[in-house]
């Protein structure tokens, strides 16, 4: 597994203390770009949580994503969460090691008690200290939150004094993309109350006994949700409902949970899930199965595979401000482009980590993450092997059909309604669930003129 390093740098450890005005948590920023450009430790917020406890208790279950593995638990590696933000709200983000759960706390303006938010996107130290601390918050007396260095070390900074290698595998970082794909494609399914929230999430299993039983359902019932061997109508995908654990952090504050999910055809599929607290949103987004993490969706491919999309992802990153809601018909609008490119470009842009997808408002994000989308265009095995089948002329169309040369075989893939099919195994195994296979791939690019294996940029 192809993997690359992070390197964060904080100029003291994050803390929670006290003082005479009450609690003080101060989060410490490393290497993040605001509207100014890039800064080693960006200040971002400070002001007083409206709810402190939920507030921390919301901050742990995504440390707690960002720490966990929810499949084969070996080599644990734990990122630091993300911190975005968007003028009117914060946004703290995690990904699980094993890439098969995402976790969003999106701190609203009511929950930072009105106080005014910054622009830009940072990682923030959470280490086990600050986490002991947090989870001892109880009541509701004032807690100051501080995004970014105090003043002073804002003008005079003294330098790193805590300083952490995290090793990111390629896949990990396609993972983010693919669950911000996958979100955009999510309805909403179901709505419980609290009372039918604590219910249903505290009857869900907490080990992974159950991970290996494969996809499980629930259905609708009255105000509640219950469990179905098979998904009928208007069923939702719940794949290792272990995975939600997190949420019971802050389960006894909800005052909702939102269920979201895909129309499916009875195939395993990812599925989120939103606890609503006072001026706060925990989500979690689940891949369709344990045992199977985000990267290898394919969501993202289709709109890689357009000779358009790098150029158009330029465009559309100049308009971007770290807007809390991006719409892509205003991004057509001011950039000229079809909100069908639009779309394609910003799921590029989502392959660096600069937009994600906020299900509570149906909307895109602008956030910043220090990935390369060339690197994880060149890091993706489809993408590479469909390039090098369109660059070296193994693709001969014919009208509606195509034949593809791969190896000592060859593929057909035909197009139905913009819908491709191809006649080898991985669409049979999948049907095109888990994204286009690579002949279906390569046939798009050569009529789409997309740049073959060698020009990729």
């Amino acid at each position: 597994m192809t993997r690359s390093v992070q390197a964060l740098a904080y100029s003291r450890p994050s803390a929670l203390g006290s003082s005479q005005a009450g609690q003080l948590l101060g989060l410490e920023t490393s290497g993040g770009l605001t509207p100014r450009g890039a800064e080693p430790h960006p200040r971002f917020f400070a002001g007083f949580l409206a709810s402190p406890r939920i507030a921390a208790r919301g901050l742990l279950a995504v440390a707690d994503v960002a720490s966990a593995r929810y499949y084969r638990r070996t080599l644990a590696t734990s990122l630091d969460p993300v911190v975005t933000g968007n003028g009117d709200r914060l946004r703290f983000e995690s990904f699980s090691g094993c890439c098969g759960v995402y976790a969003r706390l999106d701190v609203l303006q009511d929950g930072l008690d009105g106080a005014e938010t910054g622009h830009g996107t940072t990682n923030v130290d959470v280490n086990n200290p600050l986490r002991e601390a947090l989870s001892r918050v109880a009541g509701d007396d004032p807690l100051h939150l501080r995004v970014g260095p105090q003043e002073m070390a804002v003008t005079t900074p003294d330098g790193p004094v805590v300083e952490k290698k995290v090793p990111l595998p390629d896949r990990w970082l396609r993972g983010f993309a693919e669950s911000q794909v996958a979100s955009a494609g999510f309805d909403l399914r179901a709505e419980l109350s609290a009372v039918e929230a604590v219910t249903f999430l505290r009857s869900l299993p907490r080990s992974s006994g159950n991970a290996s039983r494969g996809a499980q359902w629930v259905v609708p019932a009255g105000k509640s949700l219950r469990p179905t061997t098979r998904p009928t109508a208007g069923a939702v995908c719940l794949p290792g409902p272990e995975r939600l654990a997190a949420l019971q952090r802050v389960l006894r504050h909800a005052t909702a949970l939102r269920v979201y999910g895909p129309v499916t055809d009875g195939a395993a599929a990812a599925s989120a899930w939103e606890v609503v607290l006072p001026g706060m949103r925990l989500t979690l987004t689940l891949s369709p199965d344990a045992s199977r993490g985000f990267s290898g969706e394919g969501g993202v491919l289709d709109a890689l595979a357009t000779g358009d999309a790098a150029a158009d992802a330029e465009l559309v990153s100049v308009l971007l401000a770290w807007e809390p809601r991006i719409e892509p018909a205003d991004l057509a609008e001011q950039s000229g482009l079809a909100v069908e490119r639009v779309r394609a470009a910003l799921t590029r842009l989502s392959t660096a980590g600069r937009v994600g997808y906020d299900l509570a408002d149906a909307a895109y994000f602008h956030r910043e993450l220090p990935y390369d989308a060339d690197r994880a265009e060149r890091h993706n095995p489809r993408l590479v092997a469909a390039r090098q089948l369109a660059g070296s002329g193994a693709v001969a169309l014919d009208g509606e059909l195509a034949a593809v040369a791969s190896g000592e075989r060859r593929y057909q893939v035909r197009e139905k309604g913009g819908v491709l099919s191809c006649t080898c195994q991985w669409w049979a195994d999948y049907r095109g669930r888990r994204g286009p296979c690579k002949h279906a791939l390569a046939v798009r690019m050569v009529r789409r003129g997309a740049p073959a294996a060698g020009s990729a940029r």
